[in-house]
């Protein structure tokens, strides 16, 4: 595996010159100051790859060229955009940047309900308390019809937690759930705007009369149209599954499972159309064995994330350590390995430890959290590795 690192930019204060000194080789970015929508220039492009260039490392991998909004629910301008996008892959190729990761999640990316969730050794991460999303679907988000989604123990436990929430909490969920989680990776709402929830609620009502069977269409359209480029530039396509791999705020999500995967790579059967193996995301929902997953679709995985998560019975799930929970990260390991071992790696959403707790850092991304993940991971690679050369040299 190629040691990669989610890197945000010539201003992220963590710098390529520390990231050298770590291990990593390759770097996953994207250009986060163009708006959704509009085209990445050769010019921006290959500037950024030249900067990464100077410090002995690689672009190794797009994390995201955000597909916008309209595409997914099949808006007017929806040709338009995607125009946008081909030109935007057209430039990736001929700048030599060959992979690409995006998501087909409508409005919200990824959903946590506590930034720093407290561990026992002192440490924190990334939490989603069932709950408490409830409560925010119900209460704060108001969304009609939710109800439906949620069974009467659930409904009751709900309202009795909203009914003890201080107003601090009920803003925390806001912020959380819609602004600090989703700012730096969709730009469909930032820090500062006004009134979030009532933007939230426009956005959702986007998708009104979208289910999984129009957000599929919509998906495969999509692809249909970006292959050609993506077969004359040598463009890998990988889709982030959905996180948490289940339909949430009433939205179709077409990324969960086996069958949907299946589907998306059988509906626009070209090697191109590919996955992002994210092992923390898949994970996260109690119907998906990683390892299974991993063995059946290894040969279309173009790009792998390696994280963790423990599933609880009442459905809240927390980062786990690398070294263990439903990941099953030292067989997947071994399984890309052997498929692969060329494949772009980025250890994701480490804890918040050491003193990172007032960078600043973007959700899931402190560096010392995932500067420990990379040695974990990079240990089990290199037991891995000398695993697999022993049993080459025993079948000689």
């Amino acid at each position: 595996m190629e040691m990669t690192w989610r890197w945000f930019g010539k201003k992220d204060p963590i710098t390529l010159n520390m990231l050298r000194q770590i291990g990593v080789t390759g770097i996953v970015t994207a250009l986060h100051e163009v708006p959704n929508g509009e085209i990445w220039t050769v010019e921006a492009i290959r500037d950024l790859k030249q900067y990464i260039e100077s410090f002995g490392l690689r672009w190794s991998v797009v994390e995201s060229l955000p597909v916008s909004e309209a595409i997914k629910y099949a808006g007017p301008d929806r040709d338009r955009l995607i125009d946008n996008y081909i030109v935007s892959l057209e430039n990736l190729g001929k700048c030599g940047v060959h992979t690409v990761c995006y998501n087909f999640m409508p409005v919200i990316d990824w959903i946590r309900t506590d930034l720093q969730h407290a561990w026992a050794d002192g440490t924190s991460s990334l939490y989603f308390d069932r709950l408490r999303f409830i409560c925010f679907d119900l209460y704060i988000l108001q969304r009609p019809g939710a109800e439906k989604d949620y069974t009467p123990q659930e409904l009751a436990e709900a309202s009795q937690l909203f009914e003890r929430m201080e107003e601090r909490e009920k803003a925390e969920l806001i912020d959380t759930i819609i602004v600090k989680t989703q700012g730096f990776v969709n730009g469909n709402i930032h820090e500062g705007d006004p009134d979030p929830v009532s933007l939230f609620r426009s956005l959702l009502h986007r998708y009104q009369g979208i289910d999984r069977d129009a957000l599929r269409e919509n998906l495969s359209y999509f692809l249909r149209a970006i292959m050609p480029v993506c077969e004359v530039h040598h463009i890998n396509m990988c889709i982030h599954p959905d996180d948490p791999p289940y339909q949430m705020l009433g939205l179709p999500r077409i990324v969960t499972d086996e069958e949907d995967i299946e589907w998306i790579l059988r509906a626009v059967d070209n090697p191109h159309n590919g996955l992002t193996f994210c092992a923390g995301s898949l994970s996260a929902g109690a119907q998906n064995d990683t390892r299974c997953l991993a063995r059946k679709f290894a040969g279309r995985t173009h790009f792998i994330h390696l994280r963790s998560t423990e599933v609880l019975p009442n459905g809240d799930f927390i980062e786990a350590s690398h070294l263990t929970g439903r990941g099953y990260l030292p067989d997947l390991i071994r399984i890309f390995e052997q498929a692969n071992p060329s494949l772009p790696m980025r250890v994701d959403h480490g804890r918040l430890m050491l003193g990172d707790e007032d960078k600043g850092y973007n959700p899931g991304y402190s560096f010392h959290g995932r500067m420990l993940a990379l040695a974990q991971v990079q240990g089990m690679l290199a037991v891995i590795r000398q695993e697999m050369e022993d049993d080459a040299c025993k079948r000689l």
